[in-house]
């Protein structure tokens, strides 16, 4: 593992990376989703894309990367065209897994390949809307301290700083980049995804023009019991499949 220490909004980021394949030519970055790391994402997609260099990175307060000051999504974005540039890497692919997803779809390489992506709302069922208002009605008591009975799992455990990131980021609609991602598209869905319904994936392959949808058993974290198949996948989509 490497660290690069970035600056960026008047802030010091250290970002922890990881580069498998570093002889090869031609870039590869893969991005992890909320609450994962860099080793998640090798474990999944270190055997793919052999003639590749993949970088593998904790994106600003996962893993090992620091993030002192709340953000958004188009900061992870920025803080990441930065760390690029650093390292003279030129992605042409990034691969990016639900938050990592939307990051993924900001920095607009050539070619993408979003996994379970967030960014497509989906009305909340109606006990985790209840949940919200009595929180909410709490919080303007000064019950705020009880966040952590009331948050969502990726929430619960979660520093004020990132909370507030949280907060930032889940309910963000990317309709609107979607529809404007000029990016080569493969869309990888779990059926079964319950964080990220299967209906999205419909919807952000309607909104990205000439984009592929690839549909297969399993969750959220589907790729992780099927990475053959998701590398194959990945590979036929680029050309290198077998």
């Amino acid at each position: 593992m490497a660290t690069r220490v970035i600056a960026y909004g008047g802030n010091e980021y250290t970002l922890a990376y990881e580069i498998v394949h570093p002889a090869s030519s031609r870039d590869c970055v893969v991005l992890h989703g909320w609450g994962a790391s860099k080793e998640l994402m090798r474990g999944a997609f270190g055997g793919c894309l052999a003639s590749w260099r993949h970088i593998y990175i904790d994106l600003p307060g996962f893993g090992a990367s620091s993030a002192s000051v709340a953000l958004h999504t188009d900061d992870y974005a920025a803080i990441l065209a930065l760390f690029f540039e650093s390292l003279g890497i030129k992605p042409e692919l990034i691969i990016g897994h639900s938050f990592g997803g939307k990051v993924a779809t900001l920095l607009a390489p050539k070619q993408l390949v979003l996994i379970a992506t967030s960014g497509i709302v989906v009305e909340k069922p109606l006990r985790v809307r209840l949940k919200i208002a009595l929180f909410k009605r709490l919080k303007s008591l000064g019950l705020g301290g009880l966040r952590r009975i009331f948050a969502a799992d990726d929430g619960k455990h979660l520093s004020e700083t990132m909370y507030q990131t949280f907060k930032n980021v889940v309910d963000e609609d990317f309709s609107p980049q979607f529809a404007t991602c000029k990016s080569r598209t493969l869309i990888l869905w779990g059926i079964e995804d319950r964080a990220t319904p299967i209906s999205c994936a419909h919807e952000i392959h309607h909104l990205i023009s000439g984009s592929q949808l690839f549909e297969c058993s399993g969750d959220h974290y589907f790729f992780l019991e099927k990475k053959m198949l998701t590398c194959k996948a990945i590979e036929d989509f680029i050309g290198e499949g077998a």
